[in-house]
């Protein structure tokens, strides 16, 4: 059966008009996105097919263009498509934390670091600079490791928090383990930085490392 000849309360588009995207499943919403079906299966029923072969919605959106292109109804438009939209999402979440302090947006601001850094599949050390009144100046990706770390070098953070004339600022960085715990090495580069940029009068207000799904937060720890 077709999706127009749905129930009216049933079809994605109709549902989220009326109750709003948070109301629809993932298939529901990747069917929005498909627009169309295949021979014999509705768009619905085509998502549905591809979160089972991708086990998940972030695996499908993760993967790269061969990979992507290998599934049964999708091609190059369709992975153009979705990484517009998703650096869209990105940019939209970056906009909203730089409107504001990001101390009083932490929901934002972990939001935005989520989507910066949850998708990467090494380490990637990042800083937001902040402004005296806490208000984002730049978000920067610094040091890039293997999936195990990567080298942070102190001086690097001192000359890119002098080149904004940062007054503050966030640290944050992924695990691809996916694991959001501290290591040894992450709370003594943290304690270095901190002690490296009290000579320039900037202060470290917290250090956010992003895992599967979560974020954890140094300061929240009693870390920082």
């Amino acid at each position: 059966m077709a999706i127009t000849d749905w129930p009216e309360a049933e079809r994605p588009r109709e549902k989220l008009l009326q109750r709003g995207p948070a109301a629809l499943s993932d298939a529901e919403l990747l069917a929005i996105f498909l627009r169309t079906g295949t021979v014999g299966k509705t768009a619905v029923d085509l998502a549905r097919d591809l979160l089972n072969e991708h086990h998940s919605l972030r695996a499908l959106l993760q993967a790269d263009h061969r990979r992507f292109c290998q599934s049964k109804g999708l091609g190059t438009a369709k992975y153009v498509q979705l990484q517009a939209t998703l650096e869209m999402a990105r940019r939209h979440l970056g906009e909203k934390i730089q409107q504001g302090d990001a101390l009083t947006n932490p929901a934002e601001t972990r939001h935005f670091l989520l989507a910066k850094l949850r998708h990467q599949t090494r380490e990637v050390f990042a800083c937001l600079f902040l402004d005296n009144h806490h208000r984002v100046l730049e978000y920067e990706e610094l040091f890039f490791g293997t999936i195990n770390g990567a080298s942070v070098h102190p001086r690097e953070v001192l000359k890119r928090a002098l080149h904004h004339n940062a007054a503050a600022l966030i640290l944050a960085h992924n695990h691809p383990s996916g694991i959001a715990e501290p290591s040894t090495a992450d709370q003594h580069i943290t304690r270095q930085l901190k002690d490296t940029l009290a000579l320039i009068d900037v202060r470290v207000l917290d250090h956010f490392i992003i895992g599967e799904g979560e974020v954890l937060s140094f300061a929240e720890r009693g870390l920082i």
